[in-house]
């Protein structure tokens, strides 16, 4: 009989899901937005009728074995969403469980950062790894860390954000309420205001000033880059300098082997990679020097949320 687990990732504006073989296969996969629902209970309601509707389409027996949950804010000890900025339901809702009086089969959830290390350890890069990062470089920074084959959730579940220690404490205004938290200068976003702050500072020529501010976006600045665009080469360089720096304060803590690099930033391949392994090595005490690889995610190109998510169900199990 033939074993499966659902795999879930909910975002800010959709939840997205997947059944899942522990070998990473996808038996389908499907979707509902998240936005639309204003309660909790509206939402499960959506989202069980969705994942029946795409298990009825599965041939053959099989075996349900759980359903694992990647969410921004999810507290991995609890099973609990807990104040997430950008979702409807405000407080902490007890998604797990809503979700186990449903489906009846254990329900593992834990934040969407911790997901993306956990398939990066069962499916990714990091299959025989035991000590290593994971950095999601998307809208902010998300970070898993793994020691000793183990995501490390704290005594909270929280633990482990790197996007939110603080880089420049009179910086740049973060989503959280600081000031120059790590996320708002090394992510997608971070790198766009960068990019506008070094074009308001200077006269140069830049294919960038062909586009509108509002619409200026990561990928945009990695096309001008390979263009050889001044201003584009000086926003990756400063982004990486401010990641470089804080990725050697993390490898100060948790002596990793390996970090890898995740998200819609990352696809910038070497524009980013590159310097930013030059910065954290300028930075590292000298017992770590040369002994830290820094290299883009196994799961580049896949659902790695999903992929994660119900990675979580999988290492339950084992």
């Amino acid at each position: 009989m033939k074993e499966f687990c659902i795999g879930i990732d909910i975002g800010g504006t959709n939840t997205v899901f997947g059944v899942v073989d522990i070998n990473g296969n996808f038996i389908a996969e499907n979707s509902i937005p998240t936005k639309k629902y204003q309660t909790i209970e509206d939402f499960i309601e959506a989202l069980s009728l969705a994942i029946n509707n795409s298990l009825s389409q599965i041939s053959g027996n099989y075996i349900l074995k759980g359903i694992g949950i990647g969410a921004p804010n999810g507290n991995y000890h609890n099973g609990t969403i807990e104040y997430a900025p950008n979702l409807n339901w405000k407080g902490i809702v007890p998604i797990a469980d809503l979700l186990n009086k449903k489906f009846h089969v254990p329900v593992v959830l834990t934040n969407d950062a911790n997901a993306a290390a956990m398939g990066e350890m069962i499916y990714g890069a990091a299959k025989k790894i035991k000590d290593f990062i994971v950095i999601t470089l998307g809208t902010g920074l998300g970070s898993g860390f793994v020691v000793d084959g183990k995501i490390v959730y704290g005594h909270d579940g929280f633990a482990g954000e790197l996007g939110h220690v603080i880089y420049d404490p009179e910086g740049r205004l973060c989503g959280c309420g600081r000031k120059g938290c790590l996320e708002t200068y090394a992510s997608a976003t971070g790198i766009v205001r960068t990019a506008l702050e070094l074009l308001n500072k200077s006269d140069e020529n830049s294919l960038l000033r062909n586009i509108e501010e509002e619409k200026l976006n990561s990928k945009d600045i990695y096309d001008a880059a390979v263009k050889g665009d001044k201003i584009a080469l000086e926003a990756f360089d400063f982004t990486a300098l401010v990641l470089g720096r804080k990725l050697a304060d993390a490898v100060a803590i948790t002596s990793p082997e390996a970090i890898f690099l995740f998200g819609g930033l990352a696809l910038s391949g070497d524009y980013i990679l590159v310097p930013t392994k030059k910065y954290m090595e300028e930075n590292l005490l000298k017992i770590y020097k040369n002994k830290v690889r820094v290299e883009l995610s196994g799961l580049m190109g896949k659902n790695a949320a999903i992929l994660g998510a119900a990675a979580l169900i999988w290492e339950e199990i084992k």
